[in-house]
C-alpha cells in the first residue's frame, strides 16, 4: 500500500524537517471540532438574506457538504504521505491536464479558510470590548442621569431639533429633544477606546481598513493561538479537545432545550418563501430575485457547512492514515450535521425573523445574549455564555490556522507554492506557513474590524472556497479514471462519486448567483482576481526556482516516478468540465439578479 513508507514512524519520532505522526482519528476529529461553531459566524447574515428559509438553507447546505465529503474521504486515503487536506489530494488529479489548475485549487482552499482567523478574532475582540468597555444602553442609569443634568442644553427651535422633526414625521419637539439628549449621553459616556482609531484608509475597489482597538485585540488573540500551535499537532489536538468539550456540549444543550420544552413557534418555521429584499424581514415570493437571495444563502453557508473537510488536513500526521482518514472526516461530518441542523432551527424557531435580524446577531457580537435567551438564563449565566462564545471562536480559529497552514506547507512541498513555506519546527509545526497566515490575516483584520468589511471578507474568500470544491469534486472521477490502480483504504460507491460531480456544478450556480448578494456587486470578480494571483507565484516557483521540475515526492503516492505524469485516460473530459463550470458561473451571474 502507498502508506507503508512511514509505517515505522510513531508518535514522538520524526525524520529531520518532517511532520510527526502523532494523531489517531480522534485527534484529527478534535482539531476539526472548530467547524460547528462556524454556524454562529453567519447565522444572522443568512437569516437576513433568506428570511424564513434560513434554517432550511443550513440543512440543505450541510447535507450537500456531508455527501461531498465521501469523495474527499476516498481521495485522501490515497495520499498517506501528504498533509494539507483535500485540496492537495484533489489537485494532483489535475496535474496531468494542466500544471496551473493544481496550484489554483490549493491556493483557493487556503485563501478561503485562512480568513477564519481574522473574522473570528474580530468577533472575539468585540466580545472582549463589550465585556470590559461596554457602550451604555439608552436606559442605563448613567445615561438617564446625564439627560436629566443637561435637560436645558437643546432649545426647541435649534437646527438639530428641526432636522430630527423633518426625519421623524409625527414627532413632537419634546420627543426630539429627549431623543437627541439620549444620543448625546450615549456618545459622551461611551468609553473612548470604542471609538478610538489609530488610522483608517480606503483600499481601492475593496473596502475601508481600520486600525483600531478591535484590530489590536484581534492581533493579540492570533498570537496566542500561534503560540499554542507552535507546540505541534499533538499539543494542538489536546487543547482543542478540552475547548471542544467546553463549547460543544453546552451549545448542543442550548440547541435542544427549546425543542424539548416546546418553545418553538411553528409560525417562525413555516410559510417558507424568500424575503422581498435582503434584511427586509418581509415575506416575498419565488421570483428571480427571491431565488437569487436563496442561492446567496446557500453560497455563504457552504463556507461553514463544508468546512469539516479540514479533518483530512492531517493525513501526514496520522499514525495509521489508511484507517484513520475515513473515520476522521465522516465522524466530523456527523457532528457537524447535528449542530448545523439543530442550532439554526432553534434560533429561528424561538427568536423569529425579527430576532434573527438584530444587529448583535448579524455581526456576531450579540449571539451569547441570544443563546442565554433561548434557555431563559440570568445575567450570570449569560456572562458565562459570553466566555463560551470567546472559547468557541478560539476553537474555530485554532482549526483554521492548523488546517490552512498545512495547506501552504504541502503546497510548497509539492512545488506549487513558494519554497520558504517548506519548513517545520522541532515539534513538526509548519511555522513559516503559520507566520504567513498571521501576516495575511492582519491585513484582513483591518478590513473586518467593522460589520461591512466583515461580510466583504466572507463573500470574497468564499469565491475561492467554491472554486476549490468544484475542482476537488471533479478530481474524484479523474482519479478513478487515471489512478484506478492506486490502493484506496476506503472507496466511495460509484453512484456517489457521480452525484458529487453533479453537486460540483450546483456549487457553480451558487457561486455565480450568490456572491453578489452580500452587498458587493464586484465580490465575484474580486474573488476571481485573488484566485488567479497564484499563477505568477507558481510560475516563478516552478519555472525559475525549480527549473520546470516538480519535487520527487510530489507524485510518489500515485506511483509516478520523476516527471512522468502518466496516461491521460480522462481525455478531454476535464477540460470540458472546466468550460462547463465557468459557463454556468457566468450564466448564473447574468440570470440571477437581486430584487428591484
Amino acid at each position: 500500500m502507498t502508506h507503508s513508507l512511514d509505517a515505522g514512524m510513531t508518535a514522538g519520532t520524526q525524520q529531520q524537517g518532517s511532520m510527526i505522526r502523532a494523531l489517531d482519528w480522534k485527534g484529527a476529529f478534535w482539531v476539526a471540532a472548530g467547524v460547528p461553531p462556524l454556524v454562529l459566524f453567519s447565522i444572522g447574515g443568512i437569516a437576513g438574506t433568506t428570511g424564513k428559509l434560513a434554517f432550511m438553507v443550513w440543512i440543505i447546505s450541510m447535507t450537500m457538504g456531508f455527501l461531498q465529503s465521501f469523495t474527499y474521504a476516498e481521495i485522501a486515503g490515497m495520499f498517506g504521505n501528504k498533509s494539507g487536506g483535500a485540496s492537495v489530494y484533489g489537485a494532483t488529479a489535475w496535474l496531468r491536464y494542466s500544471k496551473f489548475v493544481a496550484p489554483l485549487s490549493v491556493w483557493c482552499n487556503w485563501f478561503a479558510w485562512s480568513p477564519v482567523l481574522s473574522l473570528g478574532c474580530a468577533i472575539a475582540a468585540g466580545y472582549i470590548l463589550n465585556a470590559l468597555f461596554p457602550i451604555p444602553s439608552e436606559t442605563a442609569p448613567a445615561v438617564l442621569a446625564w439627560v436629566q443634568a443637561h435637560a436645558g442644553a437643546i432649545a426647541a427651535d435649534s437646527p438639530r431639533v428641526l432636522e430630527y422633526l423633518g426625519a421623524h414625521a409625527g414627532a413632537t419637539p419634546d420627543q426630539a429633544i429627549q431623543a437627541l439628549l439620549t444620543q448625546d449621553a450615549v456618545a459622551t459616556l461611551t468609553p473612548v477606546i470604542r471609538t478610538w482609531s489609530l488610522t483608517s484608509f480606503e483600499i481601492p475597489y475593496l473596502a475601508t481598513a481600520h486600525v483600531n482597538a478591535t484590530f489590536f485585540i484581534g492581533a493579540s488573540l492570533m498570537l496566542i493561538i500561534f503560540a499554542i500551535q507552535h507546540r505541534g499537532i499533538e499539543g494542538t489536538a489536546s487543547v482543542q479537545k478540552w475547548l471542544a468539550i467546553a463549547v460543544l456540549v453546552p451549545l448542543l444543550f442550548i440547541g435542544l432545550w427549546p425543542i424539548l420544552t416546546g418553545q418553538i413557534d411553528s409560525a417562525n418555521v413555516t410559510s417558507l418563501v424568500p424575503p422581498t429584499a435582503a434584511y427586509s424581514g418581509e415575506n416575498g415570493s419565488w421570483s428571480v430575485g427571491g431565488w437569487t437571495l436563496f442561492l446567496g444563502g446557500l453560497y455563504i453557508a457552504a463556507w461553514s457547512t463544508y468546512g469539516f473537510e479540514t479533518a483530512v488536513c492531517y493525513t501526514r500526521e496520522l499514525r495509521d492514515p489508511a484507517r484513520d482518514t475515513f473515520k476522521a472526516i465522516v465522524y466530523s461530518g456527523l457532528a457537524c450535521c447535528l449542530f448545523f441542523f439543530i442550532v439554526p432551527f432553534t434560533f429561528q424557531g424561538v427568536l423569529g425573523l425579527d430576532g434573527m435580524l438584530q444587529p448583535g446577531i448579524v455581526d456576531g457580537t450579540g449571539v451569547a445574549e441570544a443563546l442565554g435567551g433561548l434557555i431563559g438564563a440570568g445575567r450570570i449565566v449569560t456572562q458565562l455564555l459570553v466566555v463560551l462564545m470567546i472559547l468557541a471562536l478560539f476553537l474555530a480559529i485554532m482549526t483554521a490556522m492548523a488546517g490552512s497552514s498545512r495547506t501552504l506547507y504541502q503546497g510548497s512541498k509539492d512545488g506549487w507554492l513558494p519554497k520558504y513555506l517548506d519548513h517545520v519546527n522541532e515539534n513538526g509545526a509548519p511555522t513559516r506557513a503559520m507566520w504567513t497566515d498571521f501576516a495575511f490575516n492582519l491585513f484582513l483584520l483591518a478590513i473586518a474590524s467593522d460589520a461591512g468589511g466583515y461580510f466583504f471578507v466572507l463573500a470574497v474568500s468564499n469565491v475561492g472556497y467554491i472554486i476549490f470544491n468544484f475542482l476537488n469534486l471533479n478530481s474524484g472521477w479523474i482519479h478513478r479514471m487515471d489512478s484506478g490502480h492506486v490502493a484506496r483504504p476506503w472507496k466511495a460507491p460509484t453512484w456517489l462519486i457521480g452525484l458529487n460531480t453533479v453537486l460540483a456544478f450546483v456549487n457553480a450556480v451558487f457561486l455565480g448567483a450568490g456572491a453578489k448578494v452580500w452587498g458587493y456587486s464586484n465580490a465575484l470578480w474580486v474573488g476571481f482576481a485573488l484566485a488567479f494571483m497564484i499563477l505568477p507565484v507558481f510560475c516563478f516557483r516552478h519555472y525559475v526556482r525549480d527549473r520546470g521540475v516538480f519535487p520527487p515526492e510530489a507524485l510518489e503516492d500515485l506511483g509516478l516516478v520523476g516527471q512522468d505524469m502518466g496516461v491521460k485516460r480522462a481525455g478531454i473530459l476535464p477540460y470540458l468540465a472546466l468550460i462547463l463550470g465557468l459557463g454556468i458561473v457566468i450564466f448564473a451571474n447574468w440570470f440571477f439578479q437581486l430584487p428591484a
